[in-house]
């Protein structure tokens, strides 16, 4: 695992070593391990290593025979050991025993498309000097990010925007379009970026760089949905087992010590209750929770470290909000949204003073329907009877004469529209040109209203969904082209690299993502079950049935009681001062009524509260900021056994 970096420039120019040596200082948090750095020419790539496979000889940049061929790359491939043996068969020499090598070679025999070969998660620059060409990949989901920019004539790219702004501090311009989208969704979709001049390579596409010119190309998708052949439940649990044992197994390939985050939920209950039975030790595993009972999964972890023997780490707690966020948020490039990129932090924080690898459950809700949102959208398809004429005058005409705070108003919009864009409305939280223009500002509305439409990439996913799919796997793959990627994926990737941690995810192995989208929907949702197979394999991994069928959890902070309780003063304050409200996104008294209606209990409104304070964040401590800020400061728990009791600290 590590960060990545370079710069391209044109034919007779030469990069300078320093400037890429600027580049992986701004991401040594990625890759504390190592420095590689190969400059010659018109190229300049640059690498920080998280030493994990060949921790002795793996260093990057890696190269050919010739060294006409290098390459870096950020990630782990986990079939390197027999597509290396292939490679020596057909008569390549390899001088390390590194998986980035198998990639160097791999191109020599096939090109770009040798990344069609590769199973696991990477962001790859490799230059290939007789052709003086520049080819980056990202995988398949998305798991690990790459940023671009082309810029007085170089193409700039790194693992996170902090590095192309450590050689091009001009392009640090918000881009209007990216923060409408944030508005919206709580973070940045992929290919947008915060700022006007950088973009992000999308997941499953490959980028070519050559004679000054940038080509993209999609090499995946999720094939067709709901397109396998009808089986029994016992022989589709028997597949389910065998390949999530198999995408479990392979990920336990490390040199350094290895664990699991788990949350008690059922998807990392199974991926620990497989790696138990694949290791010949106890599994490390690590939890967290708060001392709110209704947002501790503590207990809940403990009882499937127990069932299964591992040697468990909990901690409970009780953070400095206000240095934390000063931190993280001095740290992301983008405003992001997401309240569990804390606890997120924490467990990976936690997590790295025992390990240097730990396998994670995300990416089972994706795909197994396990989202509460789901089931709200095949509930509410009976408003699927009200005329399309009656829903565009309520839109049109109504809504926005309604008072702010008015019941049923938001939902009386989201029921006049169609099913498809009924679900786009559920998942957003401040659409500024549809149900919430009254909150912002007459500028930002007029500059808004020029823009491209914030859910037309959304609705084209859930309208070109591969295949002849039903309603539910079109909110599947939408999801998985844009919630995974943009926040799921995004929040594991920066904050365990924030800690150096690297996490690794098997409900994500490619090979079984693609029979999971294969399989017909009623394994997936049944009568409302969510996860209806997943929950089956679990049962019969002996998890025990309490933690199977409690309402879903999730990885969330006690938001709605301390921003009414000792959070209230200090944070919410800040929304209502000069500075923030002078940035001239929102009307100054659609804030304070926002602020006032969540203090006096009225309504919840912390989650949209929390996306604008981490907006005024972001343009404080990252953009205006002086430097990174400081690690906050935390206490650990000590080595704990299952059996032990949580310490709050």
């Amino acid at each position: 695992m590590c960060g990545i970096a370079g710069i391209v420039g044109q034919r007779g120019d030469v990069v300078d070593a320093s400037e890429v040596h600027r580049m992986c200082e701004a991401i040594i948090h990625r890759g504390p391990d190592d420095e590689g750095i190969y400059a010659q020419g018109p190229v300049g790539l640059g690498m920080r290593r998280l030493s994990i496979i060949d921790v002795a000889g793996g260093q990057q940049p890696i190269h050919n025979e010739d060294r006409s061929i290098w390459a870096v790359f950020n990630g782990e491939i986990y079939n390197f050991p027999e597509l290396r043996a292939e490679l020596e068969g057909r008569g390549h020499h390899f001088y390390t025993h590194s998986d980035t090598e198998v990639i160097v070679h791999l191109y020599e025999e096939m090109g770009a498309d040798c990344v069609r070969k590769l199973r696991g998660m990477f962001a790859i620059a490799l230059w290939d000097d007789r052709r003086q060409y520049l080819l980056l990949v990202r995988d398949r989901l998305g798991k690990k990010p790459i940023h671009y920019a082309l810029h007085s004539g170089r193409l700039l790219f790194g693992s996170e925007i902090k590095a192309i702004l450590a050689v091009a501090p001009e392009l640090a311009t918000p881009n209007p379009e990216a923060l409408l989208q944030y508005f919206y969704f709580g973070y940045v979709p992929d290919p947008l970026t915060a700022f006007v001049g950088i973009q992000k390579l999308q997941a499953g596409y490959l980028l070519e760089y050559v004679a000054g010119k940038v080509n993209t190309r999609r090499y995946w998708d999720v094939p067709s949905y709901g397109t396998a052949p009808a089986k029994s439940e016992e022989e589709c649990l028997e597949t389910l087992e065998a390949k999530l044992a198999e995408a479990v197994r392979i990920r336990l390939m490390s040199e350094v010590p290895l664990g699991a985050l788990l949350s008690g939920g059922v998807d990392s209950s199974i991926i620990v209750a497989l790696m138990a039975r694949a290791s010949g030790t106890p599994v490390k595993t690590f939890s967290i929770g708060f001392a709110e009972d209704r947002f501790n999964e503590g207990p809940h972890a403990r009882i499937v470290a127990e069932r299964f023997g591992t040697e468990h780490h909990e901690m409970v707690v009780d953070p400095n909000i206000e240095e934390t966020i000063a931190y993280l948020s001095s740290m992301l490039e983008e405003p992001f949204g997401d309240s569990s990129m804390l606890p997120t932090y924490f467990v990976c924080r936690m997590a790295r003073q025992e390990v240097t690898v730990a396998l994670s459950g995300d990416g089972g809700d994706e795909m197994f329907a396990g989202y509460d949102r789901y089931a709200v959208a095949m509930q509410r398809r009976h408003f699927d009877g009200i005329p399309q004429w009656a829903g565009r005058l309520y839109r049109q005409k109504v809504h926005q004469n309604l008072p702010a705070g008015f019941y049923g108003k938001n939902l009386a919009w989201n029921a006049s529209l169609n099913l498809r864009d009924r679900y786009l409305d559920s998942v957003t939280f401040l659409p500024a040109r549809h149900r919430e223009r009254s909150l912002f500002s007459k500028d930002f509305i007029a500059m808004a209203d020029q823009l491209r439409e914030p859910l037309q990439q959304f609705q084209k996913y859930y309208d070109e969904t591969p295949g002849d799919p039903d309603e539910m796997s079109r909110l599947l793959y939408l999801d998985t082209k844009t919630y995974l990627v943009g926040d799921i994926l995004t929040k594991v990737d920066r904050m365990s690299m924030a800690t150096s941690l690297e996490v690794r995810v098997p409900m994500l192995d490619q090979d079984f993502v693609e029979w999971a989208a294969a399989l017909p929907l009623e394994w997936k949702f049944r009568e409302s079950t969510r996860k209806y197979l997943l929950k089956r394999l679990a049962e019969r991994l002996g998890i025990p049935a309490e933690l199977l069928h409690r309402p879903k959890q999730g990885f969330q902070l006690p938001l709605e009681q301390w921003l009414r309780g000792e959070l209230k003063q200090k944070f919410l304050a800040i929304l209502t001062e000069p500075r923030s409200l002078e940035r001239g996104y929102f009307r100054p008294e659609a804030v304070r009524g926002l602020v006032d209606e969540h203090v006096r209990g009225r309504r919840n409104r912390s989650g949209v509260l929390w996306k604008m304070l981490i907006l005024e964040w972001w343009h404080r401590n990252f953009l205006e900021g002086e430097g990174r800020r400081a690690v906050p400061s935390l206490r650990f728990t000590e080595r704990s056994t299952a059996n032990s009791q949580p310490t709050v600290v």
